[in-house]
């Protein structure tokens, strides 16, 4: 198998195109909940802190300054995130177990078994 064909073959796999949908998702998933929290939690608990801007929290160090408020955002876009996977993951796991379990269907029996049984009918006939 040539290389590109190899190449196709393994890019067209269900788990790769599954996992890229998945980190495409994410990454539109993370931009949201920056947004939510940038935009519209921060500046609630600014508010409630008396005004406080956290995106401007910063302290200098020398010559570097130290953004310990955008730390803080990312940190509460992490928290956020992480428990909107853990839900998701609950509900999913949830659905997964009410689903009722299907009837096992008998096995069939083993091929001395039925001889045995047919060799035992003759005789009752006999």
């Amino acid at each position: 198998m040539s290389m590109p064909q190899e190449f196709k073959s393994f890019a067209m796999k269900g788990n790769v195109v599954d996992l890229a949908v998945g980190v495409i998702i994410g990454a539109a998933f993370g931009k949201i909940v920056a947004s939510l929290v940038e935009d519209v939690v921060m500046p609630l608990i600014g508010t409630l802190m008396g005004g406080v801007n956290f995106s401007g929290l910063a302290f200098a160090v020398g010559s570097a300054s130290l953004k310990y408020g955008k730390f803080l955002q990312t940190c509460l876009d992490f928290l956020i995130i992480a428990a909107a996977i853990f839900l998701a993951v609950k509900l999913i796991n949830r659905m997964r177990r009410e689903e009722p379990a299907a009837p096992a269907t008998p096995a069939a029996p083993p091929k001395q078994e039925v001889l045995l049984e047919e060799i035992r009918d003759l005789l009752k006939r006999r």
